[in-house]
């Protein structure tokens, strides 16, 4: 399909006002077998991006191979365990990767930026606004940014974990209305088609749909680390900022161009939420908590229903060494998550108060304190 045939389309269905997407690409379709990366695919990936350009849609790309890449210059047939090799490798791997997608964007007179991401970077609200200030000026300046975890510094206190999750959170990031998830399935089936002779092709689901978790399956491979479920998890996080969620086999030819013309193809996964408020997406996009508050039956009902402040006579117990403005998570008697927020007393003083009317808590502190343990403008329902 040509560029202007793309822009040309009606785009009247789903895909009207979808001018912004976060593209990722997983390791099994940039790599070649575990033989490093396969620079014919990068070519025609970017290719196609650069049609998706002339077409007026902004194109975020989050590019896994930087691994797979390394292994294949150190002479690796293994992922490494080992963090500080797996640390090296990524390194390694990353310059090839990056060379790769800058030569073949350039042949489009596309330039193309490289940003790398920790947790660390999405949970620090000054370092989150940074990343985002800097991805919107690039695709304001016409740049393509390509987005990597960076594994090279990365440990499991701040991994990020899969960039099926990282993709997610750039789409929070950038208010994407469409995340497009390459992968080298046809998309979500209700049931494993490696196992499952008869497993069918999800074309299109609201992801309220309870049997969506059901389908999904854990597999992986030796090269990445997210399986179905992630990319489930990750249509979940990107409809926080609305957008709707496209998980579709990448190897088809002219694919982006197709997706861009509204064709069909692979599993539609809708938003079934309003957005979020950006700050909100902020808290609901925070990996970890720094410890839990256990609420009554009164309070959840109240933050489910009403979206009111936490108070500390609504809450039961508490765990966690946190302090003042860390993320807490909000659980019910069963260790449900409820919500999450930022937490006005540290755990000490929590402890102090907790149960406690509005009239008791100058009595327990001995002094003035806040009415709100977390109050409603930094807490975010989250089930």
């Amino acid at each position: 399909m040509s560029t202007s045939q793309i822009m040309n389309s009606a785009m009247a269905d789903r895909s009207a006002g979808s001018r912004r997407w976060v593209i990722k690409v997983g390791s099994s379709l940039v790599t070649n077998n575990g033989l490093g990366l396969d620079r014919k695919v990068i070519v025609d990936w970017a290719a196609q991006i650069a049609e998706l350009r002339v077409a007026g849609i902004d194109v975020v790309l989050v590019s896994s191979g930087a691994v797979a890449e390394g292994m294949a210059r150190t002479g690796r047939r293994k992922r490494p365990d080992n963090l500080q090799a797996l640390q090296a490798t990524a390194a390694i791997g990353q310059m090839g990767l990056i060379q790769a997608y800058e030569s073949a964007f350039a042949e489009h007179q596309l330039r193309s930026a490289q940003i790398l991401l920790t947790h660390e970077d999405v949970r620090d609200r000054a370092r989150y606004l940074n990343a985002q200030g800097a991805i919107r000026t690039l695709l304001d300046w016409g740049v393509v940014p390509i987005v990597n975890e960076n594994d090279s510094v990365a440990t499991e206190e701040i991994r990020l974990g899969d960039n099926d999750t990282l993709a997610a959170l750039v789409c929070n990031l950038v208010e994407a209305q469409r995340l497009i998830i390459l992968t080298d399935q046809k998309g979500l089936y209700t049931a494993d088609p490696r196992t499952e002779p008869n497993a069918k092709l999800i074309s299109e689901a609201s992801l309220d749909d309870a049997r969506l978790d059901a389908m999904a399956g854990e597999g992986r491979g030796d090269l990445g680390r997210g399986g179905m479920r992630t990319k489930l998890k990750a249509a979940h996080w990107a409809a926080r900022s609305g957008a709707e969620t496209v998980i579709v086999g990448g190897s088809q030819r002219g694919l982006l161009s197709k997706l861009a013309a509204g064709e069909q193809h692979g599993t539609l996964l809708r938003p079934a939420l309003a957005a979020m408020p950006a700050k909100k997406r902020w808290l609901a996009g925070q990996y970890r908590v720094a410890g839990k508050l256990v609420l009554d039956a009164g309070a959840v009902k109240v933050i489910r229903a009403k979206g009111g402040s936490l108070l500390p006579v609504g809450v039961t117990g508490l765990s966690g060494n946190f302090k003042r403005g860390d993320l807490v998570a909000c659980v019910d008697a069963a260790g449900i998550e409820i919500a999450r927020g930022l937490c006005q007393y540290d755990a000490a003083d929590a402890r102090l108060i907790l149960g406690a009317s509005s009239k008791q808590l100058q009595e327990r502190l001995g002094g003035p304190g806040v009415a709100e343990l977390i109050h409603r403008d930094n807490l975010v329902v989250t089930g």
